[in-house]
């Protein structure tokens, strides 16, 4: 793992971490690993299997035994593809209750870093640059504003032809946020050498051109 480059980009629910580190590893040819997914799938997969999202001993059981393939456009979880499943607000939600238990998180470190493969990955997260990948040469921490990340998520939820609320969906961010900043195992927080990027004021492209620059000057691109 230590030759191979890691790009970090961690940040609360809604911040958009998901999307531009699909971009910046599209535009750098490198791989790209949605941490996120990991933690949502086993919310997913927990409750499918009638486990409590707080029953630790069955999850961590389950994480050990699940088979988990991520293609482009699909996330294959024991022969089902589960990509849709996992990004409703159920999912969402379960992702942040299982994410809080610290011997799951310690289950799943292992296969978070197996996807750092050469020529190079962009992983996103919440512990990404904290945790996971202590010695990535660089570490973004992608934020914006509770009440942009909300509409953003209601946006793309309204567009999909789901009906939601724009209030709960802020109260739903609030929560999250509140959860991951305050539990007692890889709290979110920027990493002390990350770069804070503020993105309530700006679009994806201009996001992504940021990161690239930023990788640019540490001399991971071409």
């Amino acid at each position: 793992m230590a030759t191979v480059p890691v790009i970090t980009i961690d940040g609360p629910g809604g911040s958009g971490k998901g999307t531009i580190a699909h971009r910046v590893a599209d535009c750098l040819g490198w791989h790209c690993l949605d941490s996120g997914a990991l933690y949502r799938i086993m919310a997913v997969a927990g409750l499918a299997r009638g486990l409590g999202l707080d029953d630790e001993a069955g999850l961590i059981q389950l994480a050990n035994e699940l088979q988990i393939r991520f293609e482009p456009d699909h996330i294959w979880v024991d022969g089902d593809d589960l990509v849709e499943a996992i990004r409703g607000e159920v999912a969402g939600a379960g992702a942040s209750q299982v994410g809080s238990l610290p011997s799951l998180r310690v289950a799943l470190l292992q296969r978070q870093r197996d996807f750092a493969v050469a020529p190079g990955l962009v992983a996103d997260g919440r512990d990404m640059g904290t945790v996971v990948f202590l010695d990535a040469p660089l570490k973004v921490y992608l934020t914006a504003s509770a009440e942009e990340r909300a509409r953003r998520r209601y946006n793309q939820l309204i567009n999909k032809g789901q009906g939601v609320s724009l209030p709960s969906l802020l109260e739903d961010i609030c929560a999250r946020d509140d959860r991951d900043m305050n539990r007692a195992v890889a709290p979110l927080r920027p990493a002390a050498d990350a770069v804070v990027i503020d993105s309530t004021q700006m679009n994806i492209d201009e996001v992504v051109k940021a990161v690239l620059d930023l990788a640019a000057q540490r001399g991971l691109t071409v």
